[in-house]
């Protein structure tokens, strides 16, 4: 009986614990204190917390458990419904703005059908009535010009300082760019891979059938309409091509907007072209709705009003009825519309670079999508979203990547009101040298904070074409494998002007010395189509008197246009020396290469065409040249891109001319390797015969193939190779698809070992190709349990001529683990039966 009662009491005294606790306020308020600091507490700090706040002495340490716990839930609660709520909003606003083009959509068809109707009735019509070809051929062009071709109505010479003038031209501007953003003004046809979504950058489409170039793009950012309008306001900012906006007048209208008279030059994107610069009128107004416009033309005598006066180093283009239309949306945020429409005068420049002006794709990129994405890279930042390393401030990350496009802008155009002059050749003009010796005039305040020297800046560049070689694949390859272009001694050259006293006379050493470099990302934009990051170049001294110049230099790196799948994306890979502390003012001198894609619609190259094609001979400027029969043929690969490099030095006035040797140089050297690079990555070249090329510095791959099988089975006893003729040509075939990774390094005392050839396998483990397999460590493939495993079998290696290495994981040359579950070394020897090198085969391994 008395147990029996026992237990009740424990009974009871379990429900009492368990059942709800009703808190008083102050009990809440102590609760949530303690919660704002640490919403997860320990049982030691809830029994610390009970015993310091009187009011809840008469709480279990298990109510206050269950009451963080239910904190918690509410908090992620909260966090779950806030989400769902935005993504609410986001869904509700593209539902919209896809249920309006789809209204215009169906506009655009009804108005495809009633002129296609409207054609045929007049040209059967015509060819019932006569016979005359002409009289058909007008009706068909009378029904032809029909379709849009965006006529601009001619007008009278509008007084510039005439504010009604100039604001009639700013309303037809209003209603004609808005037919284009919302109605069926152009024939818009979406981009291939720019589906709309929340969190996609937008809808993009292009014209078709429409004089000049144009671009549209609607999308959402979570930004009020007045802060975007700002933004957009500040092309500079966000159009990278952009040189300057002057705006040189301001007129007030009377229904609350404003004209702009606006002068702007655009970078030429290669040293192939002239710049464009262009005069227009800006008209920013509000709509009943409530939506904001900024819209934009130029001013030309068939438009009315003013026209500016040309300038000698551009080229002027014509801005047709282009701009924003900024909507507000229920709950937050905006609907943006973009429209560009521009004529870049084609016929100015050469032939083969007309595609560059011919393409509203490149137009899509470069400007339409380069507005959206830049609103919505400060919309995240503003909201939070984006978290940025190194103590940083989005801005100043901006305005890195901002001072190294324009720098490298700057160098490729040379313009002369900056202070760049030409500079005499050597007799060959592949490469063009040009010299500023007042170089503020365009590094501005930032030249005050280098070293002051005595002299100036060169700049050496030049331009190549290049065939079926992906923008984004050889820019990505010169990123990750810089020793396979780049020289140290000229790197070092390059960061000494950074110092007190920089070096005299440039130290450039065939080769450099050996480096490795390590790459530090600092910032991204949203969809990763743009990086910012500090390279660290390790050198490697192996002499005493290389001990001095082989240290550890850093570069600010901007990289765009790696993604294979953008369409018409430009590719490039900017940099600059930067010194260890790396101010927010840190003076910057870019060099670097740019890859534009070209898209000719014939294609003027033979069969036998290789990689890199001269210019000179495709240069013409003019409405057309004359081609050969054969041109155009669709066995004929049309890949094509023009590659820009720029590479800035500064100079001593002593030491000008043999800068400028030692740069011209340089800049040859990296167009050869940049050469072997295309024609190593080439996807046409991308086939075994790749691997029956001799190796740079090695013997014969048919004598080394001898080599490997022969050592293989002189240590193991075994056949690395199922082969029944010993014709060389046959090891090589088999070695190079063997199914398991082999790959062979150097034996040096005095070095770290190297790769110097592996077979297709192993080239697609270690996720490199055989022109940048001389630039991989062994150590730097391998873990540290890999490492110490190898050094304790080596002396095993070289007496008894092999080992079996157990399972690891080591790591490819993009930085992916890679497993096997076992390893063989073993050394191979010459014919005269010397150490020639080491080969490593790795069995059964795969990606983590």
């Amino acid at each position: 009986m008395a147990l029996a009662m026992h237990k009740e009491s424990l009974s009871n005294k379990q429900m009492d614990s368990s059942k709800y606790v009703r808190y008083t306020p102050e009990q809440v308020e102590a609760l949530e204190r303690v919660y704002s600091e640490c919403p997860k507490p320990s049982s030691l700090r809830r029994q610390q917390l009970i015993r310091e706040c009187p009011i809840l002495s008469n709480i279990e340490p298990k109510q206050i458990k269950v009451w963080f716990q239910n904190r918690r839930c509410r908090e992620k609660q909260r966090k779950e419904a806030s989400r769902l709520q935005t993504v609410n909003r986001k869904l509700t606003a593209m539902n919209k703005l896809l249920m309006e083009e789809n209204d215009r959509l169906q506009k655009q068809v009804s108005h495809l059908v009633y002129e296609n109707g409207y054609m045929r009735q007049q040209v059967q019509t015509a060819s019932v009535t006569t016979t005359d070809n002409n009289s058909c051929e007008s009706v068909v062009m009378s029904g032809q010009h029909q379709r849009q071709q965006n006529p601009t109505p001619q007008h009278p010479q509008r007084d510039a300082n005439n504010p009604a003038g100039l604001l009639a031209i700013a309303e037809e501007t209003l209603a004609e760019f808005l037919s284009k953003a919302t109605g069926t003004a152009v024939d818009w046809v979406q981009m291939i891979g720019m589906k709309p979504g929340p969190d996609s950058i937008g809808i993009v489409a292009v014209s078709r059938n429409c004089s000049g170039l144009a671009a549209r793009a609607c999308g959402l950012v979570s930004l009020e309409p007045t802060k975007v309008a700002e933004i957009l306001k500040d092309r500079p900012s966000w159009f990278r091509d952009c040189r300057c906006v002057d705006v040189l007048s301001i007129i007030p209208t009377g229904n609350g907007g404003t004209i702009e008279l606006i002068y702007m030059q655009t970078y030429a994107p290669t040293t192939l072209a002239a710049a464009r610069d262009f005069w227009t009128l800006r008209y920013s107004t509000s709509l009943e709705d409530g939506s904001l416009v900024i819209c934009e033309r130029s001013l030309t005598s068939s438009t009315g009003g003013p026209t500016g006066p040309p300038t000698s180093s551009f080229v002027r283009a014509e801005m047709l009825p282009s701009g924003f239309l900024i909507r507000p949306c229920e709950g937050g945020g905006s609907i943006i519309h973009i429209v560009d429409h521009v004529d870049l005068d084609v016929w100015s420049v050469p032939e083969v670079l007309r595609p560059l002006y011919e393409s509203s794709k490149i137009l899509a990129q470069k400007v339409t999508i380069a507005a959206l994405r830049h609103i919505r890279q400060i919309a995240q930042e503003t909201s939070g979203e984006i978290q940025y390393g190194g103590g940083r401030q989005p801005a100043v990350l901006r305005t890195f990547s901002q001072r190294l496009c324009r720098g490298f802008n700057d160098a490729v155009n040379g313009f002369m009101d900056d202070g760049w002059s030409l500079m005499g050749g050597d007799g060959v003009e592949d490469v063009t040298i040009m010299i500023n010796s007042s170089p503020g005039k365009f590094l501005g305040s930032q030249y005050n904070t280098f070293p002051s020297f005595g002299g100036g800046v060169l700049c050496a560049k030049a331009s190549m074409l290049l065939q079926n070689v992906p923008p984004a694949l050889l820019v990505r390859f010169l990123r990750e494998h810089r020793s396979e272009w780049a020289d140290y001694g000229v790197d070092t050259y390059s960061a000494a002007c950074l110092k007190a006293s920089p070096y005299a006379v440039p130290c450039t050493r065939p080769g450099g010395f050996p480096c490795s470099q390590v790459i530090l990302p600092l910032a991204h934009t949203v969809e990763h189509e743009e990086l910012l990051e500090v390279v660290r170049l390790e050198g490697h001294a192996f002499t005493p008197e290389d001990v001095a110049l082989a240290r550890d230099m850093y570069l600010l790196q901007l990289c765009s246009g790696i993604d294979e799948n953008a369409v018409d994306a430009c590719a490039q890979l900017v940099f600059a020396p930067i010194d260890e502390s790396f101010a927010d003012d840190a003076p910057l001198l870019p060099s670097g290469f740019r890859v534009i894609p070209l898209y000719p619609k014939t294609v003027t190259d033979g069969p036998g065409a290789t990689r890199t094609l001269d210019l000179a001979s495709t240069l013409e400027v003019g409405p057309g040249s004359n081609r050969t029969a054969g041109d155009g043929q669709p066995n004929n690969y049309n890949l094509r891109s023009v590659l820009t490099i720029a590479f800035q030095f500064t100079f001593e006035n002593h030491l000008r001319d043999n800068v400028a040797a030692m740069a011209r140089q340089y800049v040859r050297s990296v167009v050869g390797s940049v050469q072997r690079v295309a024609m190593a990555i080439s996807p046409s070249r991308l086939s075994s015969d790749m691997g029956l090329k001799p190796l740079p510095g090695s013997p014969e791959a048919l004598t080394l193939a001898r080599w490997i099988c022969r050592s293989y089975r002189a240590h193991t006893g075994g056949e690395l190779l199922r082969v029944d003729s010993q014709a060389g040509d046959a090891l090589l075939k088999q070695l190079w698809h063997h199914s398991d990774a082999i790959m062979c390094c150097s034996l040096k005392t005095n070095a770290s070992p190297v790769f110097t050839f592996a077979n297709q396998v192993g080239l697609d483990m270690l996720e490199t190709t055989l022109v940048a397999l001389q630039d991989i460590m062994l150590d730097k493939i391998l873990d540290e349990a890999g490492r110490k495993i190898l050094c304790s079998e080596f002396s095993k290696i070289m007496q008894q001529g092999f080992a079996y290495l157990p399972a690891g994981i080591c790591v490819s040359s993009m930085g992916r683990p890679v497993s096997y579950e076992q390893a063989i070394a073993w050394k191979v020897l010459d014919d005269d039966g010397v150490n020639h090198c080491l080969a490593l085969m790795f069995i059964n391994w795969s990606f983590v």
